[in-house]
């Protein structure tokens, strides 16, 4: 009997976890939605879930892509099934091919930018707001373990947004907060077969390295929804730097049409603040987002020296020159050549 509460609790608890209502609530008025589904239980019960929400009214048209990276001899065989299954619930499909050589290194990161490139030039063709990706919560805990392995900032330990401004569009994770074994299981009582990519399996991946220590570090607490919570945490923390930077940058402005201001009122700012208002001066002189992290604390780092011993300086980051002087008046200009690195004397 025991037993069969349980199973019984678990079940609601994933009919709860897998509303489509819930879980796509927000893009009812889109234009369309591209559902990136490359095969795995994931994008499929990503797929499965959006029909699903289809069928229960939602009016929002439903595209589905797979993208053939053309790395796997049955790559090409399984995006021809993955239209198969896209056509029985009547969902149009489109295979976007990966050409040209691929390269020897990086292979995980060059794929990836490749595949979103492809999925966001397709949304654009067909009029979809967005592409919506099937990561979830493990995907969650992984990204937070390997930015947390690099030193990542407060920003990278937010993890990945359920929804965020991307280079070509909008992209969604609707899954996020969902463990991948619910979505397994969820593929297996819907009857959706799926395909079980041998890369995730490749010790020579970083990902997979992680996966290795899932459960040692899921026994120590570091647990799925430990990094859950983590990220939100840190979530909360970094749009409190990004609402600060942004006052800084707005008052200390002294012209619109110039990349000018006034820092004498802010030379007690915390460092993090102080960087991130670097972050948004350098982008908006340069026209591009800034350079890593270290080269950026570094720069902030000899600015807030010098507006507390009201020292001049001069630097090169991101592309522009800074200058600053005894005023506390700070001026960025774009580089005639751009310059690799950062160079500063004060």
């Amino acid at each position: 009997m025991k037993n069969q509460r349980s199973a019984l609790a678990n079940t609601l608890q994933s009919e709860r976890q897998l509303d489509p209502a819930r879980l796509f609530a927000g893009y009812e008025n889109m234009s369309g939605l591209l559902l990136a589904v490359s095969g795995g239980p994931d994008s499929l019960a990503l797929m499965l879930l959006a029909a699903q929400w289809r069928r229960s009214g939602a009016k929002i048209p439903l595209f589905v892509a797979t993208v053939d990276h053309g790395l796997r001899e049955n790559s090409a065989a399984e995006a021809e099934k993955v239209g198969a299954w896209a056509r029985v619930l009547a969902l149009p499909h489109e295979t976007l091919i990966w050409r040209g050589d691929k390269p020897r290194r990086a292979i995980q990161e060059r794929a990836r930018e490749a595949r979103y490139a492809l999925l966001f030039a397709h949304a654009q063709r067909i009029g979809a707001a967005a592409v919506a990706t099937g990561h979830h919560a493990d995907d969650q805990w992984e990204t937070v373990l390997f930015r947390l392995a690099r030193g990542s900032g407060i920003a990278g330990l937010a993890g990945m947004a359920r929804d965020q401004d991307f280079p070509g569009g909008r992209l969604i994770r609707p899954l996020l907060p969902i463990p991948k074994q619910v979505l397994v299981d969820f593929c297996r009582q819907s009857g959706q077969d799926f395909f079980d990519d041998p890369s995730n399996s490749n010790p020579d991946f970083a990902r997979t390295k992680l996966r290795a220590l899932a459960r040692p570090l899921q026994d120590l607490g570091f647990s799925r929804e430990m990094a859950q919570k983590l990220a939100a945490r840190a979530k909360k923390a970094d749009e409190t730097i990004h609402w600060a930077a942004e006052q800084i940058l707005d008052r200390a402005a002294l012209s619109p049409e110039a990349d000018v201001y006034d820092l004498g009122e802010i030379r007690d700012a915390p460092t993090a603040v102080l960087e991130r208002f670097l972050s948004f001066a350098l982008s908006r002189a340069a026209g591009s987002t800034p350079q890593r992290l270290d080269r950026l604390e570094f720069l902030a780092e000899k600015l807030s020296e010098a507006l507390e011993k009201g020292l001049e300086l001069r630097a090169t980051l991101g592309g522009c020159k800074i200058a600053l002087n005894r005023k506390k008046t700070l001026t960025l200009w774009r580089e005639g050549r751009r310059r690799r690195g950062i160079q500063a004397e004060p």
